[in-house]
């Protein structure tokens, strides 16, 4: 059954032009519109009867598309949203009062939503006000909103919500929701209020692994989680990896004295992501260019540290490295192709922030970088992008390795530009 998932700001003009587009559809006898209509209209017409359906029939099939129970209710939904997201506090007072199941609903309507009720939803956006009446009128989702609050960062949404839950104990997996947006705010938040990083056996708690393979890429927030974490009694592996991931060049510094070859030292994927830290199925790694078996440098580039970058050149690493080459000829690639396919790529073109730059193919280019290198590279996304099949890319060179790669949100097309003004061919 085809089913539509609300945006997290939901536009209700923009559902209204839907249902006109499902409607001269349906009269024109496009086939995924009948097929929605078999499927969330009680009653479907035949052929030569389409034309007498009304936008009210199309209202209603867009709303079950939605799993809504009709349009007025889909309306409702969005209206709620839009009042929580505006801060109108009144508006918000007069749906709710008019409908007091709203209280216990997913204000975005499907159940696997994370933004929740009211409430919930509200802390998502630090909306105390609101919160605070929905709490006197009999909202029950303290917990989950504390939760969400305290992701976003809404630090003092979350002390409140807090509060108003009577200081109860913090779960054990409470740091998860700010480590997964790398909110330092929030984790502070959650440390101050009693979260522990380790149990009483020592063992550590602390979501190191999420804080490494969540999506996110904001190096001094994801420092500033990890040195908490230190600071509040979690142990860290002593590695040069583990020292990139805490921005710590200091201790980088002290690996480099002890061993020559860290330059150049190629890294397995358990040795990027440690097991000790609760990392596990590669996929969980949410990476562009595939990092597994490559160098400091290439983790520099998809993990947007720049000073670590400049800082490894400066003490002689190879812009030209290769990463390793596994048993079926695959790997071989030197940093410069992180630079057109990573992860910070995919966040600046899914949130079309501009001017776009590539500081990591300009530093890299200033310093030699071969722009025509070439390598035998296959990847296969992280579930949540939708697909997760293996795409095999061979003998590319950086910009063809661009030019062809499956999912052109992950590429940086200012990179390529900068590779192809170097004299960079595909």
């Amino acid at each position: 059954m085809s089913v539509r998932r609300l945006p997290v700001r939901p536009d209700l003009d923009q559902l209204r032009r839907q249902a006109k587009e499902l409607l001269r559809a349906y009269r024109a006898g496009d086939s995924h519109a009948i097929t929605e209509w078999q499927q969330h209209h009680p009653s479907a017409r035949p052929a030569d009867e389409r034309s007498e359906v009304k936008l009210a029939d199309a209202q209603l099939v867009l709303a079950r598309s939605y799993q809504a129970s009709s349009w007025p209710r889909l309306v409702q939904s969005v209206e709620l949203a839009d009042a929580i997201w505006r801060d109108d506090f009144d508006a918000v007072r007069v749906l709710i009062t008019a409908n007091r199941a709203l209280l216990d609903e997913q204000v975005l309507i499907r159940q696997d939503s994370n933004w929740g009720p009211p409430m919930t939803y509200a802390a998502n956006l630090g909306r105390d006000r609101i919160i605070r009446w929905l709490h006197a009128h009999g909202a029950t989702d303290v917990f989950s909103a504390a939760g969400r609050a305290a992701l976003q960062g809404q630090v003092e949404t979350a002390r409140m919500l807090y509060d108003l839950a009577g200081r109860p104990p913090i779960d054990d997996d409470a740091l998860g929701g700010p480590a997964y947006t790398l909110s330092a705010e929030g984790t502070a938040l959650l440390l101050s209020l009693g979260a522990r990083v380790v149990n009483d056996a020592g063992e550590r708690l602390a979501p190191v692994a999420v804080v490494l393979e969540t999506d996110g890429r904001h190096p001094e927030a994801k420092h500033a989680i990890l040195e908490m974490y230190a600071q509040h009694g979690l142990s860290f592996p002593d590695t040069p990896v583990m020292a990139l991931h805490r921005g710590r060049i200091d201790l980088l510094e002290e690996h480099l004295a002890q061993d020559a070859s860290l330059l150049t030292r190629t890294f397995t994927h358990r040795e990027i992501y440690p097991l000790s830290m609760g990392c596990r199925d590669p996929l969980d790694a949410t990476v562009g260019t595939p990092l597994g078996g490559s160098t400091l440098l290439h983790l520099c580039v998809d993990y947007d540290e720049l000073e670590i970058a400049r800082w490894l050149i400066a003490q002689g690493a190879p812009v030209d490295a290769r990463s390793a080459l596994g048993a079926s000829g695959f790997g071989g690639h030197t940093p410069l192709f992180n630079t057109v396919v990573s992860q910070p790529n995919f966040w600046m073109n899914y949130g079309k922030r501009g001017p776009f730059r590539a500081p990591f193919a300009e530093l890299l280019l200033e310093h030699g970088a071969d722009p025509n290198a070439r390598a035998s590279l296959w990847k296969r996304l992280h579930p949540g992008h939708g697909d997760s099949t293996r795409h095999d890319y061979r003998d590319v060179t950086p910009l063809s390795w661009g030019r062809r790669f499956h999912a052109p949100i992950f590429v940086s097309e200012p990179a390529m530009q900068q590779i192809q003004q170097a004299g960079g061919l595909e």
